[in-house]
This record gives C-alpha cells, sequence and structure tokens, in this order.
C-alpha cells in the first residue's frame, strides 16, 4: 500500500498550483506553472506566416514543442539534440491538438502560433503540467497579439487544462506524482476546455484491465480536477 501523499493531500486533491505570468520579456505570452514539484515553462511566439500546406487558405496554425531540461530529474536527461525523442514528439503533438481546440484558426489569419513547454523539474504530470500552463501563454500572446491591432477580435474561443488520474494499490488517485505514476495500475490523462467536453482522454491500464464503472470513476475524479485547474487559471488572469 502506498503511504501518505504528497503534500498530505486526498486521493481526489490536486497537488499545489500555482502559475505565474509574464515570466519572459521576449515572448509575446509566458508562465510558469508549477503543480506540485513538477515546473514548467511555457512561452508563445508568434510568426505573421503558415506552413506551407496552409498557404492561401486563410487560417492559422497552432503548434508545439516540449523538452525536459537536463537537470529537470534525478538523473541527467540528455538534450535532445540530434531531434525529439518519440516520447518528446507524442507529448508536443498532444499539446498542440489540445490547444487547436481552443483558437478559431480563421480569426487568427494566417500566422502559426507555437508554444515552447521547457520542463526544469520533473515529478510526474509534466505533459498535463504543460497544457494547463500553455493555455494560460495562449490566452495572454493572443491578448497582447490583439492589442498591437494584428488581429481584430482576440481568436480565443475556449479556455483549457488537462490533468493526470489512475489507480494505484487499488485506490484511483488524482493528479499523480511520479512515485504514484510509476506504480499505477491504470494511468490516464484527461484534457477538457470550460463548457466541460474532453479534448482528449488517454487511458492506459498498466498492472490491470478496466470495466466501463471503472473508468466512469476515473472520469469522474479527473472531471473535478479539470474544473479546479480552469478556476485557478482564471484566478491567474486576474493578477
Amino acid at each position: 500500500m502506498i503511504g501518505n501523499r504528497s503534500f498530505d493531500r486526498a486521493d481526489d486533491e490536486l497537488r499545489p498550483v500555482k502559475i505565474s505570468r509574464n515570466i519572459l520579456k521576449n515572448a509575446y505570452g509566458s508562465c510558469l506553472v508549477e503543480c506540485g514539484d513538477t515546473k514548467v515553462l511555457c512561452a508563445v511566439t508568434i510568426e505573421e506566416s503558415v506552413p506551407g500546406w496552409m498557404k492561401g487558405k486563410g487560417k492559422g496554425w497552432v503548434t508545439a514543442e516540449y523538452a525536459m531540461l537536463p537537470a529537470a530529474t534525478t538523473k541527467r536527461t540528455p538534450r535532445e539534440t540530434n531531434g525529439r525523442k518519440g516520447r518528446s514528439q507524442e507529448i508536443q503533438r498532444l499539446i498542440g491538438r489540445s490547444l487547436r481546440g481552443a483558437v478559431d484558426m480563421k480569426m487568427l489569419g494566417e500566422c502559426t502560433v507555437t508554444v515552447d513547454c521547457d520542463v526544469i523539474q520533473a515529478d510526474g504530470g509534466t505533459r498535463t503540467a504543460s497544457i494547463t500552463g500553455a493555455w494560460v501563454a495562449l490566452h495572454d500572446a493572443l491578448e497582447t497579439w490583439h492589442k498591437a491591432g494584428k488581429v481584430r477580435t482576440v481568436p480565443l474561443i475556449s479556455q483549457i487544462a488537462a490533468v493526470s488520474v489512475g489507480m494505484v494499490d487499488g485506490k484511483i488517485l488524482l493528479d499523480l506524482d511520479y512515485h504514484e505514476d510509476s506504480k499505477a495500475e491504470i494511468d490516464m490523462n484527461l484534457v477538457m476546455n470550460d463548457k466541460g467536453e474532453f479534448i482528449e482522454v488517454q487511458g492506459t491500464g498498466e498492472r490491470a484491465t478496466f470495466d466501463r464503472g471503472r473508468l466512469d470513476k476515473l472520469l469522474d475524479v479527473g472531471q473535478l480536477g479539470l474544473y479546479e485547474l480552469l478556476e485557478l487559471q482564471r484566478k491567474a488572469l486576474e493578477d
């Protein structure tokens, strides 16, 4: 059996979350998101061009890059100098897909929004923390783009957050840290908008299968955490 959870949390409780905005001078929008001991720096840049396959369509594009700094983990993680590894590619595609669900591409126009998520400290949930922080940085970037007269209205159509949920030693837990994630029987990542609509549901039976009833319980616990994260994002934007 697992002992007390990190930060003395209940099973359905998030780790302490802190979102600090305007971290970088040169980015259109940036934030440092801290979910317990996981810390991710998110930054957004915008270019007035689109990939070749999108030219002439009158639509924009949102893409993401994800990386982990060498000292982010207890054992040094080598830099990915020769291209992204499979895990990093999968995560940055997830971040990009999630954020595209928040933007009206026609309103954006032929611009490319790039979201960089750099993990400076990892203790589980780096992909979900990246998405939650990236949305805040994206919000600020599009506000800045609008104030600069680049678009008529802010092309943001929804709010996005993400969280992990899983089963460890038969117990459903919200927002797994590394210790919990490494021994989870079921591991799930959820991405949701502020309408309560899921954008992505990634669920895996790592060491156990799960039926529809258990899936529903996992989704219920995860959704409650997501609503809390959405509220924390809104509070961060008020600062």
